[in-house]
């Protein structure tokens, strides 16, 4: 682990542990549906990455587990790594519950190599996920570290202009580029506002071309990228669900992208 981002991780890890005591029963995420077989995956991934039917995956940031086990439903193998032990625990609980063969490691993205030997045909992660990490250059090096010759990386993101707002989306907040760490109060949770659960969380806002560039930088070759002008969760603060399911920014609907996605492939 990069020593001087320390303490900002183990923060960042004590906030993710008692968000997924609350995460694991939200309605948010549903786990009763999806222990019935219901698909979590949005069209987004599943459409751009495709079949993955006998394929090895390496998901990062995987949180409790649920987009991991819904590819391994999909066919295929997966490794999920989050740095909250208390998702992993839940993650693995749940696979077993579902008599599912994912495995899962605990720790920091950047510290993987000290855990993990292998390559993967893919190399997945969603959704929140880059703003915890500080140094875009190290997680590429993660990223080719783990892909087979060939392999796929993937991976769909809210957007960097999302994280410029306040919280309601009322004003131009932050840079859009990484040049401070965003230190804020967090209260609650995504899942459920309320929630009894408050700290320091510390995140880094990464433009599209710092995230291009660095997936470049270690001779990754980009096949493919998106923008959307929507969510396909409504996990942000004032905004409207429409006709298609997907959420947008109340008075901004269309009119700024909120998700983006990159597909790129290890010669």
């Amino acid at each position: 682990m990069m020593d001087h981002f320390s303490s900002y991780f183990e923060a960042n890890k004590e906030l993710w542990n008692k968000r997924t005591a609350v995460h694991k029963d939200s309605n948010f995420y549903d786990l009763a549906a999806f222990r019935e077989g219901k698909d979590v995956l949005t069209p987004i991934e599943t459409s751009e990455l495709g079949d993955v039917k006998g394929k090895t995956m390496l998901h990062l940031q995987c949180h409790f587990g649920m987009d991991s086990l819904n590819w391994v439903r999909r066919g295929a193998r997966v490794t999920g790594v989050d740095m909250s032990d208390e998702a992993v625990k839940e993650a693995r609980k749940l696979n077993d519950e579902l008599a599912l063969d994912a495995k899962f490691i605990c720790c920091n993205v950047y510290d993987l190599p000290e855990h993990l030997d292998e390559k993967f045909d893919i190399v997945f992660t969603s959704y929140g996920v880059v703003g915890w990490l500080p140094d875009l250059e190290k997680w590429a090096q993660i990223i080719k570290r783990y892909l087979k010759p060939g392999g796929i990386f993937y991976m769909a993101e809210f957007h960097p202009v999302v994280w410029m707002f306040d919280d309601e989306f009322t004003h131009i907040k932050y840079h859009y580029d990484n040049r401070e760490i965003i230190v804020t109060e967090s209260e609650g949770t995504y899942t459920d506002r309320e929630a009894d659960i408050q700290g320091k969380e510390y995140s880094w806002n990464h433009s599209i071309s710092e995230v291009l560039n660095a997936l470049l930088s270690q001779g990754l070759r980009i096949e493919q990228f998106n923008e959307f002008t929507y969510s396909p969760y409504p996990c942000f603060n004032n905004i409207v669900q429409g006709d298609d399911g997907n959420w947008r920014v109340r008075g901004m609907e269309g009119k700024i992208p909120m998700v983006y996605s990159v597909r790129a492939v290890r010669g």
